[in-house]
C-alpha cells in the first residue's frame, strides 16, 4: 500500500502553488490516467455510495467543482486517506500505484486553485467571550487580586466545548443566567479590592485548649487527652474522614480582613515508627510525617469535611519532637486554617478495626462489637502514625505595601492620596477610569466609553454613595461590558458602529489580546499593550521576541493547563472517578494531581528545551513523584525517597511507559473507573493523537455494555460487534488502537492478566500500516505516521490558539506551518513560535 512518498509530497506541494487551470481535475488526458470520479466509481463507492455509506459518507453524488467549504471537506478527506494509504481499505480491490498518484496529482492541483480563491478575501474578525478560566486569570491580574481563595465563576454554567476546545467561540453562548451570574462575579470582585479603605490593625489570637474535632473521633478523644489537642490521622482523599483535618472551632468564624496572618504551632510526628507492616498501612516509615495547611470557611460547609474551595497554604515535615513551627500565609476574609495529614492514613474508620484484627495481641479483646469500640481501643491503645498539635497562635493581618497593589491598579498608582482624602473629583475619577479601561478593554478607551462610566458613578453619587463607593460602582459596571467580556470587540464611538470594519489599531490591540490569552489564559500587560499601540506587535520580529518573553513567564503554565485540557480531555480527570475498592492508592496518594502534574511536567520540558514533538508518542523518560514511581513499578530515586510530593525526571527501563500512551493521566481518563474500554481508548486515539474522529455509530446499533467488560473476552465481544456492516469500517481502525493499551488498568497500572487464567491480549492488526504485539509495537507503527500526528497537533493547537473551529480553508497554513516544523526538527517550542507568528494568528 502506497503511502505518503517523497516523489508525491514533492510533486503535491509543487502543484499546491500551480494556477489552477494547470492541470485537469477530472481527468489527464496526458498521462493517460483515470479520471477522479472514475476512480472513485472503481474503487470507492462501494463503501460510500448509493447502497452504503460507510462513515456517512457518500462519493457517487460530489459535485464536480469544489464550490464551497463543505464539498472541500469530502475531497480533503479523500486526498489525505489516499496519502495515507489507508484507502481503499486493505480487503477491497486496490489501484495501482500510478492511478493513485495521477489522483493525489490532480486533487492536489485542484484544491490548492479553491485555497487560493479564498486566501483573496479578506477573514472577518470573530468575538467570542471569555471562557470561565479566562475570566477568573483575568480578574484577578485586572485587580491584583490573591485567587487562591476566590473564584468568582463558581456559579457560572459550565463552558461548553467544541472538538474539547473550552474557548471556541461556537461553543461559547451567552444567557440571561450567564449575564445575572456576570453582575454578581463583578460585584464580588471589585468588594475584594474595596474591603477597606482603612489599613486595618494586627490582632492575635492564642488557642491552648478546647480542641474538639469532629463527632465522630470527639467521643474518643473527650476520654484520651481530654481536647487538649488536635489529633490527625486520616489523609484528605479518604471516603469517610475521621481525623483528615483538624480546624480550630474556637476561629471557625475566620479572620476579619483579607491578608497575610503568621500562624505559629507547636506540634509532634507521633509514631512515624511503628510496630505495623509498612505495606499494610501503605506508609514508608523512612518518610517524615508531612503536615498540610489549607483554608476552609465555615459558610461553605463542616470544617472537619472537605471543600470546594481548600488551596494548600503550606506543607512541613514533623519532628518526632514537639516543636513550634510558623508559616506566614494569605487568607481572605472569613477563611480559617485548618491542618491535614499529606502522607496519613488511608480511610481511618475501617482501619479501626482492620489493625485489630491483623495484631490482635497488641489490643484489649473489645467489650463489644461496633464502630464505637473499634474506634476507642484503635485509638487509646494502638500506635498509628498521626500528629498532634498542641497550641495555635495567629497574628494578622500583615500587607507588603498599604494601600495594596489591588488599590494601587484601580486608583491609577495615587491610591495614597485617593484614601487619605476620601474624595474623586470628577476629573481625577476620569483620569482614574482612562487607565483601569485600558487595561479591562484591553485597548484605548474611547472618550464615550469613559462618558458611559462616568454617567453611572454620578447616578450612584446622587443615590447617597460615597465618592469612592460611586467609583467602585462604576468598575462593576466596566466588568459587565461587552468590551470586557469579549475578545475581539472595537472600540466604538458616535460615530462608529459595530457593523464597521476594525481598524488597524484595533487589529492590533487584537493581536494582543490573541497572545495573552493563548499564552497566559488572561489579559494583556503593559508591554504588549504599548507594542499594540504602537503598531509593531505584528511585526515577526517583534512576535517572536514577546513568545519568548511570555513563555519565560510563570503565568504560561495556564498555557499548557489550558491546552493540554484541550488537546488530551485532561480536564474530564476525575469525573469517573477509581473505584475506591479496587484502586485505594488513588484516593490515599492523591494521584489524580500527580497524574496531571507528570504530564504538565513532561509537556513543560519539551517546551522549554524546544524536543520533538514525536516524543509525545515515545520517549525514554518522564517525571514522577514517589507515589507515581510506586504507582508505575519503578525504582524510587534517592532525591525524592523522602519527600512524597517531590517530582524529578527518571529514565525508564523500557518503552511501555514512555510517551502520551503510558502516562496515568490519559490512561484514567480513558477509562470508565471500573475497568477499560478498548473502544473509548481507541476513539480517543484518533480523534487526539490522529486527529481522525471516527462518525458517530449508527443509532440502530446497540452500544456494548459497560458493567459486563470483566464477564468475558473484549475481544470477543468486539469481534461480535464488527460482524454488523455498519460497525466494521470504523471498529477495525480504533479497536487495534485500543487493544493496544490493554495491558494498563483504569488507573494506568501494568497488569499481565485480567484475572486468573485470563491474559491480556494487546496485540492488532492495522491493515496497511502494519501489526503490533503490544503498546511498544504501536509506537513503533505511530512513528512512521509522525507527520500525521505532527498535522493533528498543529491543527489542535491552532484552534486553540485562534479560539475556534478550523475551517477547510485554513488548511494550507496548517500543511505550511508542518513543513516549516520539519525543516526546523520538529521542535514543541518551534510550533507554538510559528503558531504565533502565523498570518491565520495575526489576522485572527
Amino acid at each position: 500500500m502506497n503511502r505518503f512518498t517523497p516523489r508525491s509530497l514533492a510533486l503535491g506541494w509543487l502543484l499546491f502553488w500551480l494556477p489552477s487551470g494547470a492541470l485537469g481535475l477530472f481527468a489527464n488526458e496526458e498521462s493517460g490516467a483515470r479520471p477522479v470520479m472514475g476512480f472513485l466509481q472503481a474503487y470507492c463507492t462501494d463503501c460510500h455510495g448509493p447502497d452504503t455509506q460507510s462513515g456517512e459518507r457518500r462519493f457517487d453524488q460530489l459535485s464536480r467543482d469544489i464550490g464551497d467549504d463543505s464539498a472541500l471537506v469530502d475531497w480533503q478527506d479523500i486526498l489525505d486517506q489516499l496519502n495515507l494509504g489507508d484507502m481503499p481499505p486493505p480487503d477491497a480491490p486496490q489501484p495501482s500505484a500510478a492511478e493513485r498518484l495521477a489522483v493525489i496529482e490532480q486533487l492536489t492541483q485542484r484544491i490548492a486553485a479553491y485555497h487560493q480563491t479564498r486566501q483573496q478575501t479578506e477573514p472577518q474578525p470573530r468575538l467570542r467571550r471569555l471562557n470561565r478560566r479566562e475570566y477568573r486569570h483575568t480578574i484577578g491580574d485586572l485587580l491584583g487580586l490573591n485567587m487562591s481563595m476566590f473564584d468568582p465563576t463558581t456559579a457560572f454554567p459550565r463552558d461548553q466545548t467544541v472538538e474539547h476546545l473550552d474557548n471556541a467561540s461556537e461553543a461559547l453562548v451567552t444567557s440571561g443566567y450567564l449575564l445575572a451570574r456576570y453582575l454578581e462575579a463583578a460585584d464580588r470582585a471589585v468588594s475584594q479590592v474595596c474591603e477597606t479603605w482603612d489599613r486595618p490593625a494586627v490582632q492575635h489570637w492564642s488557642f491552648q485548649d478546647g480542641f474538639d474535632q469532629q463527632p465522630e473521633i470527639d467521643q474518643v478523644h473527650r476520654r484520651t487527652n481530654k481536647f487538649t489537642h488536635l489529633t490527625l490521622y486520616d489523609v484528605t482523599g479518604a471516603d469517610k474522614h475521621e481525623g483528615a483535618y483538624a480546624p480550630i472551632h474556637a476561629f471557625a468564624q475566620g479572620v476579619p480582613y483579607s491578608g497575610f496572618y503568621e500562624i505559629r504551632f507547636q506540634a509532634q510526628a507521633h509514631n512515624r515508627d511503628h510496630p505495623y507492616d509498612d505495606d499494610f498501612l501503605g506508609r514508608d516509615r523512612r518518610e517524615p510525617l508531612r503536615l498540610g495547611l489549607v483554608a476552609g470557611q465555615a459558610a461553605a460547609g463542616s470544617l472537619h469535611k472537605p471543600q470546594p474551595i481548600e488551596p494548600l497554604l503550606a506543607e512541613l515535615d514533623m519532628a518526632d519532637e514537639l516543636q513550634w513551627y510558623s508559616v506566614r500565609v494569605w487568607l481572605d476574609r472569613g477563611f480559617t486554617p485548618r491542618f491535614t495529614f499529606r502522607n496519613g492514613l488511608m480511610d481511618a474508620r475501617n482501619l479501626w478495626s482492620r489493625v485489630q484484627k491483623r495484631y490482635p495481641d497488641m489490643f484489649p479483646k473489645p467489650k463489644r462489637k461496633g464502630i464505637v469500640e473499634a474506634r476507642y481501643n484503635a485509638i487509646a491503645y494502638g500506635q498509628l502514625p498521626q500528629i498532634h498539635i498542641e497550641q495555635v497562635e495567629i497574628s494578622g493581618p500583615f500587607y507588603d505595601q498599604w494601600p495594596t497593589a489591588s488599590q494601587q491598579l484601580i486608583f491609577g498608582g495615587e491610591a495614597e492620596q485617593v484614601l487619605k482624602a476620601k474624595s474623586l473629583s470628577d476629573a481625577t475619577a476620569r483620569k482614574y477610569l482612562n487607565e483601569f479601561l485600558r487595561r479591562a478593554y484591553r485597548r484605548d478607551a474611547t472618550s464615550d466609553e469613559i462618558d458611559r462610566i462616568m454617567s453611572v458613578i454620578q447616578i450612584r453619587r446622587s443615590t447617597g454613595r460615597s465618592e469612592l463607593e460611586a467609583y467602585a460602582d462604576g468598575l462593576k459596571a466596566a466588568l459587565c461590558s461587552p468590551h470586557f467580556l469579549l475578545l475581539g470587540q472595537p472600540g466604538q464611538s458616535d460615530e462608529t458602529s459595530q457593523a464597521d470594519k476594525p481598524s488597524q489599531a484595533d487589529k492590533h490591540w487584537a493581536l494582543a489580546s490573541r497572545m495573552s490569552y493563548l499564552l497566559w489564559a488572561s489579559m494583556p500587560d503593559d508591554t504588549l499593550l504599548q507594542l499594540a499601540e504602537q503598531g509593531r506587535l505584528n511585526e515577526s520580529t517583534v512576535l517572536l521576541q514577546q513568545t519568548e518573553r511570555m513563555l519565560a513567564d510563570p503565568r504560561s503554565d495556564q498555557f499548557l493547563s489550558g491546552f493540554l485540557d484541550s488537546w488530551l480531555t485532561l480536564r474530564d480527570l476525575g469525573t469517573t472517578p477509581p473505584d475506591r475498592g479496587d484502586f485505594p492508592g488513588y484516593y490515599q496518594y492523591d494521584l489524580e494531581s500527580a497524574m496531571r502534574r507528570e504530564t504538565e511536567l513532561f509537556a513543560r520540558h519539551l517546551l522549554d528545551e524546544n524536543l520533538s514533538i514525536g516524543l509525545f508518542l515515545d520517549a525514554d523518560f518522564t517525571f514522577v513523584n514517589k507515589r507515581l514511581a510506586w504507582h508505575y513499578g519503578l525504582p524510587v530515586p534517592e532525591a525524592i525517597a523522602r519527600d512524597g510530593g517531590k517530582f524529578c525526571r527518571v529514565q525508564l527501563p523500557d518503552r511501555r511507559r514512555g510517551g502520551l500512551l503510558g502516562h496515568a493521566s490519559v490512561l484514567t481518563v480513558t477509562a470508565n473507573g471500573l475497568d477499560t474500554s478498548p473502544v473509548v481508548r481507541g476513539v480517543w486515539m484518533l480523534e487526539n493523537i490522529l486527529g481522525t474522529p471516527p462518525a458517530p455509530p449508527p443509532p440502530d446499533v446497540e452500544p456494548l455494555d459497560p458493567d459486563v467488560r470483566g464477564a468475558k473476552s473484549i475481544r470477543e465481544q468486539l469481534e461480535k460487534h464488527r460482524s454488523l456492516a455498519s460497525c466494521r469500517s470504523c471498529h477495525r481502525k480504533f479497536d487495534p488502537l485500543g487493544f493496544a493499551l490493554e495491558n494498563f488498568d483504569a488507573v494506568g497500572q501494568w497488569r499481565d492478566n485480567y484475572g486468573p487464567g485470563k491474559p491480556v491480549d494487546a496485540s492488532g492488526d492495522l491493515g496497511s500500516a502494519g501489526s503490533f504485539q503490544d503498546v511498544a509495537g504501536l509506537k513503533s507503527l505511530l512513528e512512521q505516521r509522525h507527520e500525521q500526528f505532527a498535522q493533528a497537533l498543529i491543527r489542535k493547537l491552532l484552534a486553540y490558539a485562534l479560539g475556534r473551529q478550523l475551517a477547510p480553508s485554513d488548511r494550507p497554513e496548517v500543511d505550511r506551518i508542518g513543513r516549516e516544523l520539519r525543516e526546523r526538527g520538529w521542535g514543541f517550542r518551534d510550533l507554538v513560535r510559528l503558531v504565533t507568528t502565523s498570518p491565520l494568528f495575526r489576522d485572527g
